[in-house]
Order: structure tokens, then sequence, then C-alpha cells
């Protein structure tokens, strides 16, 4: 089965295809460029055909991955955008800005269809239930707000970190909510009600994102401490750490397979692990800035965005790469830059 995956560095985006976990099976199929600021984050829609990017110019773009083309830009923010993500039917978008609001964005037209206000701060992240009729937010100053989709309207706050929100997810059953923050900790809460089920204590700096697995059994984290943990969801339990970043790891998520890891770091680089062995399966390096974010499509790809300095011109530029097997992934790289 076909898995895909795609990671960023700041303003360029890398698309991976890969057969079997390992690293000699990539190959460039393709470029897409366009010009852009800095790229805060990256999402798959539902069925893998479509990519949202954020972007620090204030502007949602939308990708077809068949056609490679850029399909929409979605413009009403007046701050940086840090963060969008596909509804459950992949027909809107939801984005967050630094200008205190969420907006939801018809995917066919790129026309605004409802802007979400009252945030008392800059909105870190957000996203769906899986059952499209909430969206969940981080704030900076350590609020986490639920909206119905429907009105518009704030459900409830889920008060209890210290310190910014920087990562919020629900369950793939709509029952809980797992956050990530500034204060060093991750949460569970009970979705409907707002209670924080489990504080999870163990990293050393900053959880810079958190995720559940497929089947809802983990929790897994990423850090400034350069580590990825792995915990138990029933217990909150630290149950492994992965080590081998240099750097500060700024996301992390599952393959399909459920035992797979991708991680990208300020290293530079982005590694797949084994959650059951702990080992790294794969290293890609050869990198000249940070890989800020990472994301997985339903039946497999990988994507990466970055700054690229053209020689020419010296201009930011924004591109998509598809990958499928048979390059080593530092080669291919090196090569392009």
């Amino acid at each position: 089965m076909l898995s895909y995956l795609f990671c960023f560095f700041n303003c360029y985006i890398l698309l991976f295809c890969h057969i079997k976990i390992q690293a000699k099976e990539f190959k460039l199929l393709h470029i897409l460029q366009e010009r852009s600021g800095e790229v805060k984050q990256l999402k798959f829609s539902p069925d893998g055909r479509k990519i949202v990017s954020a972007s620090g110019d204030k502007i949602i773009r939308i990708w077809d991955v068949a056609s490679r083309k850029k399909i929409q830009s979605c413009t009403g923010h007046v701050k940086s955008v840090r963060s969008a993500a596909f509804s459950p039917d992949g027909k809107t978008v939801a984005s967050c800005s630094w200008d205190k609001t969420i907006r939801l964005w018809d995917v066919q037209t790129g026309i605004e269809l409802m802007k979400l206000e009252g945030c008392s701060s800059m909105v870190l992240d957000v996203s769906y239930s899986q059952d499209g009729r909430n969206i969940v937010s981080g704030l900076s100053d350590s609020i986490i707000i639920l909206w119905d989709v429907h009105s518009g309207k704030m459900v409830r706050t889920l008060v209890g970190h210290m310190r910014g929100v920087l990562s919020v997810q629900y369950s793939s059953d709509c029952q809980m909510i797992v956050s990530a923050s500034y204060d060093k900790t991750i949460a569970l809460w009970n979705a409907k009600s707002g209670e924080r089920l489990k504080q999870l204590i163990g990293h050393s700096g900053t959880v810079t994102c958190a995720r559940f697995s497929p089947n809802n059994q983990y929790v897994v984290s990423c850090s400034f401490d350069k580590t990825i943990r792995i915990w138990d969801m029933k217990t909150g339990r630290q149950l492994k750490i992965l080590r081998g970043h240099f750097g500060i790891v700024n996301e992390v998520k599952h393959l399909p397979d459920e035992q797979t890891i991708v991680s990208c770091s300020q290293d530079k680089t982005i590694r797949l692990w084994n959650m059951q062995s702990e080992n790294e399966l794969a290293k890609f390096e050869g990198h000249t800035s940070n890989s800020y974010c990472v994301d997985v499509s339903p039946d497999g790809i990988i994507a990466v965005d970055k700054v690229f300095i053209s020689q020419k011109n010296l201009k930011r530029k924004f591109y998509v790469q598809v990958v499928v097997k048979k390059r080593n992934f530092k080669f291919f790289f090196e090569k392009s830059l």
C-alpha cells in the first residue's frame, strides 16, 4: 500500500510516497512552486487528495496532490496564520491566526464562510472533531476553546495549562482531547464535560506537539528537550522515550500501520521510528534549515517545507516536491539544492 507523508522547512514543501519503510526508496517526481511567506502548518485532506498550508503571509493555500497545482488561496486574516485543518468531509478548512480569530473556508470556492471571534489571545492551533460538529482551538494565554461549527459559538472553555497551548487534537471517537503546552505538560480532557482527566508529566522542555495514535491507545509527543515520548492513554504512564534528534523536535505523527512514527526536528532531519522496538528506521538529512512540520495522508505520503534562497534573485519561494521509491533522500535533497 502506498504511504504518504509531508513535512516542511519554512517555505519549502516536500511530498513523498513510500512502499516500504526504507530511506533508499525515494525518487523525485515533480516540483510546484509559489511565492509564499513562512509556512506554519501543513495538513492533508481526509481523502489524501489535497493539502492545506497555513502561512506567515496571512494566506491559506489549498493544493491538489494529483495535478500538483494550487487550487485556492484564501485571504482574510490580518496577521500570520498559525494552523489550518480540513473538516472530516473535506469540504471546509478551518484556520487560526495571531489575529485572534478562527475562520472557516469553502474548499471549492475559497470563500470565507464564517469568522469565529472572542478569543482572548493568539490562536496557535485548531482541529476538527471527527464528526465535524466541533472545533478545538489552543490559545497563547493557556486557554483551550471548543466551538460549535454550525453556530460559530463557543461551547466551553478548558482551563488547566499554565502557559500557551501549542497543539490540540480530538480523539477519533470524539470523546477526548489531547493538548500540548509551553508549560512542559500534556493534558487529556473529557471533550463533553471539559474535565481534565490526566496530566502527562515527563518532558523537561516545552511540548511542541501531542497526537493520539490511530487506535486511541497511545499518545505520542515531542518537545524542546529533543525527545519523543509514548504514553499509555488509559493510565497516563510514560511507556517509552525515543532519542536521536539533536535539536528541538517540532512535530510527530503515526503512519497508517500504527507501528511507525515520523518526526521532524530543528536538527534539519526527518526520522522514522518503530514504536515497539524504539529503533530509528530511517534518517533523512542533508537539509540546510529546520524542519517544522510533518503530516501523513490516510494511505501513506511525506511532505516538507523549507526556506529556499534562489542564487539568482534571492527571493523566497514555495515548492511542493513529489517523491516516490528508489532514490536516497539525502542524495536527492543535495542534488536539488
